[in-house]
């Protein structure tokens, strides 16, 4: 937790200092805060993920992208076309618009009827970026018989629409985009040919029947993708050029998806996923995901519901065949560390971590993923027992490993450890990398926690009322306090200074959450907690330990709309709850069909709602606690002003003079 001091230049705060920045100037300001800024990749990407959705759609069967002498990229489909006519509320040209504003696009409406049931689109703001950040952006149309034309230069229109009849043999429907990158907003002003190449590779492959063409004017070259075996294709051939050994079994091969029927569990029509996944024994895993064809480099919610529904897979046909050994416990990565996969989900809404789209973060595609592959694993593994044993044989080999391994650990750690607190719900597993204590506030919120967490690597440890103010407090007399001692003696460590090297070689736990009410009571927890470990465990923030796990506040239950079944939206705050109502508006919900229920404390929620929300590695918020930059000196002396007993004076004038000006990292 780091505190940064008002700049002098902040004195100077007034309503001249306030900007409104209009148009694309947000994105000119600051670029990384929509698109990757080392090379101009993402933006072409954005183009490219419009063609895409066309062909998803079944709009075209073609893509050709085509790098220029001049430096300039475009991209050209066969799909649609995009609308050239009048908006009716803009007076603009819609083609216009969607190059030149902000959050418009034809990818929000998402019920039956929309342009795009099925897209990677979500805010309206992918094309814009691109026109910004390029010196000049051509667009061309094919539509309706004719042919329409415009031009913008920093994302500015420089050349107005210009419409004409289509020539004759011309092509009927389609766009071409062609942008110049420009170079002052990146690292590199070159798009890397072979990250480009493997992004048109993996189009082709979660396109059947699409052709997807790179031409490289300065030498000639073309190339073409079309794959006809899918996904099963593209990871023979991805893990060939890695070398594996052989597979363990045949590649298990599927693909499921909702049909809007009660037995698809409430999900919406056309939501599912195409995955493949092969087991080696050698060889680093090729793990490649994506969401409504867009790549999702740092994996999400849709992987780790792909995790899930193998296990519990491989775990019913172990248990149902009596495979698994006396004293080993199967746990998810003994099942897949040695899986490499291609999984293509489809999600209707997908809310993904940033306009980058790297991450998917939508909590029902774990549920979504895992039931349908789980379901056709199983049966799989049933009708292939030869299969099942074998892959039955290997997810134990990996359960062993880890088991020895975690009992050489635990072996290093056993002497001179001390009662653990009574109070303690422990977990089961030795794994330091693995297990997790959760600091909770009050009984209540403890008893939840204990039904709703995972026993195998999570554990829990309730403290009742309100934590001592440590900052005053020396070390000797820290474990006078019951709540301080039995923190200390469960994670395992000493209490020591900033300076000092402690002895972490009885940590217990990898993650040190703490978990209060999202209150103002709670957030007050969080900084008796907080001042503990700056001031006396301070190590353990520096090593990345202490985390602080974030509930939500709010409920909301929203109705069913379009093609999207009745749901429970949870938010953290009143900002996130606002912008969920924003969001149900557009969705052509009215005002008052959906109900809002407000958590009073963690001890209101059932173990499944704080599983899901708050403890569930997959689908949780955990936040990091970081140390920041400031010297020890001014630390020690804003901490001593916001945590000295004697400092009330003191804090209440801080507190009127500069409170609105201060930043707090966590």
């Amino acid at each position: 937790m780091a505190l940064n001091k008002p700049s002098k230049k902040s004195a100077q705060y007034s309503e001249s200092s306030i900007q409104v920045l209009k148009g694309l100037e947000p994105v000119k300001q600051r670029p990384g805060m929509y698109t990757r800024t080392d090379n101009p990749l993402h933006i072409i990407q954005e183009v490219l993920d419009n063609a895409s959705d066309e062909a998803l759609g079944g709009y075209g069967k073609q893509i050709n992208v085509t790098l220029h002498t001049d430096g300039s990229v475009s991209v050209e489909d066969d799909g649609r076309g995009i609308p050239v006519g009048m908006h009716p509320q803009e007076k603009l040209p819609v083609v216009e618009i969607v190059f030149t504003q902000l959050h418009a696009g034809g990818k929000f409406e998402k019920g039956a009827g929309g342009a795009y049931a099925f897209s990677g689109g979500l805010h309206g703001v992918g094309v814009s970026v691109t026109n910004a950040l390029s010196k000049r952006l051509e667009v061309s149309v094919w539509r309706e018989g004719q042919f329409s034309t415009l031009a913008f230069a920093d994302g500015l229109v420089i050349e107005k629409l210009k419409t004409k009849a289509a020539a004759k043999g011309d092509k009927s429907h389609g766009t071409r985009v062609r942008a110049w990158p420009n170079p002052k907003y990146f690292d590199s002003p070159t798009i890397p040919l072979v990250d480009l190449q493997r992004l048109l590779r993996s189009k082709a492959v979660l396109l059947p029947g699409v052709k997807v063409t790179l031409t490289q004017e300065k030498n000639g070259d073309t190339q073409t993708w079309q794959y006809a075996q899918g996904l099963r294709g593209y990871l023979d051939e991805a893990m060939a050029q890695a070398g594996h050994s052989p597979l363990v079994i045949p590649a298990f091969e599927g693909e499921h998806f909702a049909a809007g029927l009660a037995e698809d569990e409430g999900f919406a029509e056309g939501e599912g996923a195409s995955w493949v996944v092969a087991w080696t024994e050698e060889g680093a895993p090729v793990r490649e995901s994506y969401v409504n064809l867009i790549p999702t480099p740092a994996g999400g919610t849709h992987e780790s519901g792909l995790r899930e529904g193998l296990f519990n897979a491989v775990k019913s046909f172990v248990e149902i065949h009596a495979l698994q050994p006396k004293g080993v416990k199967l746990m998810p990565e003994d099942v897949f560390a040695r899986a490499s996969f291609i999984l293509s989900a489809k999600v209707l809404d997908p809310q993904f971590q940033g306009q980058i789209k790297e991450r998917l973060n939508s909590r029902d595609a774990v549920r979504l993923v895992s039931g349908f592959v789980k379901s056709a694993l199983e049966l799989w593994l049933n009708q292939h027992v030869d299969y099942g044993r074998a892959l039955a044989d290997l997810v134990i080999k990996q359960a062993q490993a880890r088991t020895r391994a975690g009992q050489k650990v635990e072996k290093r750690k056993s002497s001179g450890v001390a009662v653990l607190p009574g109070k303690l719900t422990d977990c089961e597993s030795q794994d330091i990398s693995l297990n997790e204590i959760f600091l909770v506030e009050g009984d209540s919120a403890g008893g939840s926690a204990k039904m709703g967490r995972n026993k195998e690597f999570q554990a829990i440890l309730p403290l009742r009322g309100k934590v001592l103010n440590t900052w005053e407090t020396e070390r000797d007399r820290l474990f006078a306090n019951n709540e301080v001692h039995d923190i200390a003696v469960a994670i395992g460590v000493d209490p020591h200074g900033l300076n000092d090297e402690p002895d972490l070689s009885n940590l217990r736990y990898g993650k040190i959450c703490i978990l209060s009410d999202a209150d103002v009571d709670g957030s007050h927890i969080q900084v008796l907690l907080l001042t503990l470990f700056f001031k006396h465990f301070p190590k353990l923030i520096d090593l990345g330990h202490v985390c602080i796990a974030r509930p939500p506040l709010f409920r909301v239950d929203a109705p069913a709309r379009g093609k999207k079944p009745a749901q429970k939206i949870y938010a953290l705050d009143a900002n996130e709850l606002q912008a969920i109502e924003d969001k149900l508006r557009k969705d052509g919900v009215r005002d008052g069909a959906w109900q809002i229920s407000r958590f009073k404390g963690l001890g209101e929620m059932s173990a499944e709602q704080l599983w899901d929300t708050t403890l569930n590695p997959d689908t949780r918020r955990l936040l990091p606690v970081l140390l920041g930059e400031l010297s020890e000196a001014d630390t020690s002396k804003t901490m001593d002003m916001l945590m000295g007993k004697s400092e009330s004076g003191a804090r209440r004038d801080w507190l009127e003079e500069r409170g609105n000006e201060v930043e707090a990292d966590i």
